[in-house]
């Protein structure tokens, strides 16, 4: 829809680096969130919900990353 503010990059979170990026799914429900996964406090930060092999790509494109498969 908003074609041009979807291709803005944004910095990596101070701290963080594309290999601190972990995909964590609800052992209740499997929901799956992305973002990235904070070592001293075991949680995963700036996470969004993951519905589709999309919305990773897309998550590793709005902080300017290539994704490794």
């Amino acid at each position: 829809m908003f074609g041009a503010s979807s291709s803005k990059k944004i910095p990596v979170p101070q701290g963080f680096t594309a290999d601190d990026i972990k995909i964590e799914a609800s052992i209740c429900t499997g929901e799956k969130t992305i973002g990235f996964y904070d070592k001293h406090s075991k949680k995963l930060m700036y996470a969004e919900l993951v519905t589709s092999e999309r919305d990773i790509d897309r998550f590793y494109a709005k902080y300017g990353i290539e994704r490794k498969k």
